[in-house]
Parts: C-alpha cells; structure tokens; sequence
C-alpha cells in the first residue's frame, strides 16, 4: 500500500513538472483561462485609445458610477439626460465636437457595452487595492529645516488669498528667485527674498529660460483650467516690461506647460521644443531657430507634459524624451535622425488612471547612461480616491535606452520629484512632493528619500509641508553655502480646498515655503 501510495505521488508530481515544462516553452500558463466576451470587448474598445486598464485598478463603484459612464461617452453611449457638453462654454463645445472626441452615434452595440461594463464590475475589488511599501524613517531629521515666504499682498487682508503658484525658477547667473501665479503676475525676489522686480503678464507663467546677456524667455500657459483654448505664449521678458510688440512672440498654444531650448537640428541656432498639453488635443511641437513661422509637430496627442533635449543614444545628436498623459500615459523617446528629421519609441507605458506628472534624467548607478525619475500621482480626472500605486518611481537604464522599475514608494497624489546629491555622500537622493492630495491627512506634502545605497532608500517629511498643496518645486543654492536648497510652490485650486485647511486651524498660506538644506553650514 506504502508503495503504490509513493507512486501515486511521484506520478502527480511528474505530471505537473511535465506541465510547468510544457509551459514555459511553449509560453502557455497551466492558469491559463479563456477570456469571456466582455473581456475582449473591453480589450478591443478601452484599449484602441490607451493601454488596456485592469479592473483591479479601481474599485466597483468607481467603475461602475464614474469611469465607465465616461468611456460610454467616448463610444457614443448616452443615458438620457447626461450630456458631455453640459458644463462646457459654447465655443469650448464646439470645439470638442469638432474633434469628435464624443461621438453622436454609438460605436458599438448596446449589448456589448453591458457586456464590458459587466466584465469590470464583477471583477474589480470591492475597494481600492492597497500596496504595502513602507520604508524605513530617516535619522537625519534636523538636514531641513522649513521657512515660510508670503510675497506681495499675500497676508494683508484677514481673508486669505488664494495661493495659486504657477511658477518657481532660480537664475543663478543673478541670483534671483522667480515666482509665478494663476493673477497672472510674475514676481522676482532677491537673495534676501524681497521683491527687486515684478510684471503684470497676459496669462498665468508656468516656465521661463534664462541667456546670458539676453532677455529671460517666458512660457505662458493661457488656461490653467484645461480646455482647447490656444493661448498660450513664448516672449522674451523685456517686450513684457516695455510693453512692445516682439517679432519674437510664439502664440497660440494650446495650453503649453513647459518647454526646452536647444540646437536640435545642428544650424547654430537655439530652437525652442514646446510641450502643448491641451485638454483632449494637445502637440508636441518644436520651432526652427525659436522663429514662430517656423513651426513642426512631432506628435499630435493630448497631455504633453514635459520634454527634455538630451543624447540618449551617444552618437551626438540631441534626442527629445517626452512625457504623455491625459490616458495615454507615456515616457517617448524621439531619435534624433538628423536635419529636423525624428524617430519616435515609447520606452515606458502605463493604464489611464496612472496619472503621469512629472519626470527627469539622472544617473543613478553611475553608469553613464541615463536613467528615469518619474512620479505619477494626477488624480484630477474621474476616479479621484486614493491609487496606492501612485507615487515616486526609479527606472534604470540598461545602457540600450530599455528602462527597468527598480524603485517605487507610494506618494498619494505626487507631482514632482528631483534627483540630487542632497547630503553629499556621492549618491542620489530624491525630493518629492503631492499636490493631488490632502497633505495635511498624510503629511507627505514634502517627502525626502535618502539614498542608502544599492536602489535602497529611506524616508523624512516635514511638518510645515502640511501648510500647502504643493504644486512646483526648485532647487538652489539659496544660502550660497555650497548645497541644495529646495524651494516649494503652494496652489489651491478651489475655495473649497483652502477651507477645509482653515477648519483644521490653519490661517495663513504661504505661496512658497523654503527648506534650507544644513548639509554644509554656512560660513
């Protein structure tokens, strides 16, 4: 009995190491299931626009009372008395239908949409899947410390204004500290903080470019709100201050939130590279010697957020690497081919509801070749709880231009991180900050990672980031001590929002608050 026992059991075994074996080589899971309709209908539809988001991603209800209303939208599904266009501007509607971006007429048949709907509601959590990823608190809690800086006439009243920084960059050939607003004004502030100069501008500034012996190049966006507006400016700063035409003036953007400036096509000039986000259109569009009639659209795609000119395959050609959201959530890399002409690769793809915001360049491993920050975490769309897989992400290069996750902590609501040698010890640590979330429940508004060594990190936040929403961020030597500063820029975009600080006992809000890093103390 024994033995037939064993023989049963090795010829169990056998057989599922024969199945795992058949597996692996033939690529076929023993899990293996065959998708039911609504998945690929749902694979077919949701996926033709963007990557194909998993249920998981979101809860039932979210699905079910918010997302999928909204796709139905997209495919020309209607319930009675729910109209797209409602809250849109006449000009704003036209302009969306032109597009077509919700069309009249459904695109597929009413029992195939149930099917999909079905298809995420029956397999999505009942609520949000959350991530365990906790890291290990820093002991270096007296590095930072915090300081709060009102500009202008913020503070005089005794009802707040409303902080809407749009702006925050430092000239370090002056040693001047730009702040920007939604007022459409641009403030300059000294080494002391105080205002050495100011401009009343024709919409919100969001990037500026500073030239040696040349007038500083301001970006303004047109709407913060977004929409297919296109307001959008490039001048140089000085026409603003004179108050001149310039046959330097770019306009006409649709609703730019940064752009480059560079030779790109090797002519000796300086050609700028915009980033045109847009609300459902948008470009990624670059200038020929900065000239405004001499405008070429790389991509035509909706959430152009940021682009970068840098050499990533080492064959001295200035390459872009640009950022897309807006669903089609993105990192793209654009070869430069020479003579104007690019090549475009996307290394890196995320679902919709990843919310991309930001990215830069460092090398973290020190092997000459870049590697990518990124942290997503823009939660203004139409799931707006809580995604614990937003956050702070780091992804190695490996030295062919493929990108690799090797890092990822969770930052409700992230909006920016930077890559610097904050403690200077020879590695690189991170700064990051939310904007997309209520700072003061998780007091991440600020959150510094120390790097430990070998992809390790841990982590250290402030009390005072808990005074804003903190939407801009930059680093200076502002103590000119011979380390990085960091300097946050605060915007609350609503009443509502400051309101609910207030309740908490909160009665100032600074538009910038300074961390002055005590690496290196000032002499």
């Amino acid at each position: 009995m024994r033995t037939t026992r064993h023989t049963y059991y090795n010829i169990i075994i056998a057989f599922l190491l024969t199945g795992l074996l058949l597996s692996l080589v033939s690529g076929i899971s023993i899990n293996r299931h065959e998708p039911s309709r609504g998945e690929k209908l749902a694979r077919q539809y949701c996926g033709s626009c963007h990557l194909f988001p998993s249920p998981f991603l979101l809860d039932k209800k979210t699905w079910k009372e918010s997302v999928l209303p909204n796709m139905g939208w997209r495919l020309g599904i209607r319930k009675a008395g729910k109209n797209p266009f409602d809250k849109m501007t006449p000009e704003e509607a036209a302009r969306v239908q032109q597009l077509n971006i919700y069309p009249d007429g459904a695109q597929l048949s009413k029992e195939d949409w149930q099917l999909i709907v079905e298809y995420y509601v029956r397999n999505a959590p009942e609520q949000p899947l959350m991530i365990e990823n906790t890291l290990p608190d820093s002991m270096d809690s007296m590095r930072f410390q915090a300081n709060t800086l009102f500009i202008g006439d913020q503070g005089a009243s005794d009802v707040p204004k409303l902080t809407k920084t749009t702006l925050l960059k430092y000239d370090s050939l002056e040693s001047k500290l730009y702040v920007g607003n939604a007022y459409n004004e641009l403030f300059v502030l000294d080494s002391l903080f105080q205002v050495d100069n100011f401009w009343e501008v024709v919409n919100p500034p969001v990037d500026i470019h500073f030239t040696p012996h040349r007038p500083a190049s301001l970006l303004t966006i047109g709407s913060i709100a977004p929409n297919e507006e296109k307001r959008g400016f490039i001048f140089p700063l000085d026409s603003a201050v004179l108050n001149k035409p310039t046959s330097q003036l770019i306009s006409s953007l649709a609703r730019p939130l940064q752009f480059a400036k560079g030779d790109i096509n090797g002519d000796g000039k300086d050609d700028l590279v915009v980033a045109e986000s847009g609300n459902h259109s948008g470009k990624l569009s670059w200038f020929d010697g900065a000239d405004p009639k001499k405008k070429k659209i790389l991509k035509d795609q909706a959430g152009i957020r940021k682009v970068i000119i840098q050499d990533m395959n080492q064959d001295n050609l200035p390459d872009l690497v640009v950022m897309g959201a807006q669903a089609a959530e993105s990192i793209m890399l654009f070869y430069n081919k020479g003579d104007g002409n690019f090549e475009e690769r996307i290394v890196l793809q995320f679902p919709p509801v990843y919310g991309l915001s930001y990215f830069e360049l460092a090398d973290f491993n020190k092997d000459g070749h870049w590697d990518i920050l990124m942290t997503n975490g823009d939660n203004w769309d139409v799931s707006g709880n809580r995604k614990s897989y937003h956050g702070v992400r780091i992804f190695l290069n490996d030295r062919k231009n493929n990108f690799k996750e090797t890092f990822f902590n969770t930052v409700f609501g992230a909006s920016k991180a930077m890559a610097h040698d904050f403690d200077g010890d020879g590695d690189l640590d991170i700064a990051a900050i939310c904007f997309y979330d209520d700072p003061m429940d998780t007091m991440e508004g600020f959150v510094y990672f120390e790097n430990l060594g070998g992809m390790k990190f841990s982590k250290l936040m402030i009390k005072e980031a808990a005074l804003g929403k903190w939407l801009t961020m930059e680093l200076a030597d502002l103590d000119r001590d011979g380390d990085k500063d960091i300097i946050l820029g605060s915007y609350f975009n609503a009443v509502e929002e400051m309101t609910t600080f207030l309740a908490r006992g909160l009665v100032s809000f600074p538009q910038v608050l300074v961390i002055s890093n005590n690496t290196i103390k000032p002499k």
